[in-house]
């Protein structure tokens, strides 16, 4: 116990010094696990940094990768396009250089055709240069006489017009006409061989002198003056005769004169009652105003029917239409008027008028005329006349 109790105080010391050293241990320990910690916080918070840096890294990375494959995309893209525009390009060059040599060789083909055709053309030149001279060599042989053939030509031009007039238009005095100046032509080229044409012509001349020189015309318009004066003419119709004998009925103004007035109107009112006339001659039937009407209509057409009649040269219905004209006249007009007269004798004076023309279907002179015309050009020009 002693022991125990003298040894207290370093027990104590003991414990005390234990325990500082504890305490020291105990801090050291603490600072080391501090230490430890704050080198193990500082350490997480670099590797969190360096993460975060390669993190960025990487995510940029990332980026310009994408960009990169979208750029490189578009490009493969654009060059794809210009490649298909390249090829269409040269499909169509190729085209174009299809037609083109089709086209080069149209144009060899049509220059080869030209270079005939103007190698053609070169060797009618020369021949027709060859038949030129030619025939300026016969003009300057010629001693002046043979320019007058062509009065020829003329001649044979009034003799076709002659022929125009006479069939298209029944002109036989323009025709005469014609046919005149034609042999006027022929006789001034003095010429003896042209007889035979003359004789032609003049035959021609006289046949058509021997036709009636009748104009249809103006019995066509002779015609049209009469048809306006049908209106005008009177016709044979029943009229009431006057009373040469009849007494005045005209009352009298005097009051002395009473009597006489009276029997005057006792004898007017009886004769409207009734009236008996004696009348010499045969009685004649009264025309209504309808049948009056008809009457100048039918000659009216008669005369409209043998104006058409004459412009055509029909004789036979113009004759045919005046007579019934005329027989129209007769019957239902009264002939005793001078009007009525003077028709009658218009009419008979347009029956007397021959309105045929028996034209001749052709002319004498102009196949003579023809064939004299081709032996003078062939005789001046020879085988070049053909060719031109």
């Amino acid at each position: 116990m002693a022991n125990n109790k003298d040894n207290s105080p370093h027990n104590e010391e003991l414990v005390h010094v234990s325990s500082e050293k504890d305490v020291i241990e105990s801090t050291a320990t603490n600072a080391d696990k501090a230490s430890k910690s704050a080198k193990k916080s500082s350490g997480n918070g670099l590797l969190w940094f360096v993460v975060f840096i390669l993190l960025l890294a990487v995510l940029a990375l990332a980026g310009a990768g994408y960009w990169y494959y979208t750029k490189q995309q578009s490009a493969h893209n654009n060059v794809q396009s210009t490649q298909q525009n390249t090829a269409t390009q040269i499909q169509q060059l190729a085209a174009d250089r299809a037609t083109l040599a089709n086209s080069l060789s149209e144009v060899k083909q049509t220059n080869s055709a030209l270079q005939e055709t103007v190698a053609a053309l070169k060797k009618q030149n020369d021949m027709l240069a060859l038949q030129a001279e030619s025939a300026l060599e016969q003009i300057q042989n010629m001693e002046g006489r043979r320019p007058a053939d062509w009065l020829i030509a003329e001649a044979d031009y009034l003799v076709r017009m002659a022929g125009r007039k006479l069939w298209l238009e029944n002109d036989v005095r323009t025709a005469i006409l014609l046919l005149v100046n034609a042999d006027k032509r022929l006789k001034s080229l003095a010429d003896p061989s042209v007889l035979p044409v003359r004789a032609a012509v003049a035959e021609d001349i006289q046949t058509l002198q021997q036709l009636k020189q009748v104009s249809p015309s103006s019995v066509a318009l002779a015609l049209t003056g009469m048809v306006a004066q049908i209106d005008k003419l009177p016709l044979d119709t029943f009229e009431k005769p006057v009373d040469a004998n009849g007494e005045d009925n005209t009352l009298s103004e005097s009051a002395d004169d009473w009597k006489d007035n009276l029997a005057k109107v006792w004898r007017s009112l009886v004769d409207d009652f009734l009236t008996i006339k004696t009348i010499d001659g045969p009685v004649q039937p009264v025309l209504s105003l309808e049948a009056q009407f008809l009457v100048k209509e039918q000659l009216r057409l008669q005369l409209m029917h043998a104006q058409s009649a004459a412009l055509r040269g029909d004789a036979g219905l113009y004759n045919q239409s005046l007579q019934y004209a005329q027989t129209i006249l007769i019957e239902k007009f009264d002939i005793e008027a001078s009007q009525v007269s003077g028709f009658v004798s218009a009419l008979q004076n347009l029956l007397k008028t021959d309105v045929s023309r028996p034209i001749p279907s052709e002319l004498v002179s102009q196949k003579p005329l023809e064939r004299l015309l081709d032996n003078r050009v062939k005789q001046v020009f020879g085988q070049g006349a053909s060719v031109l």
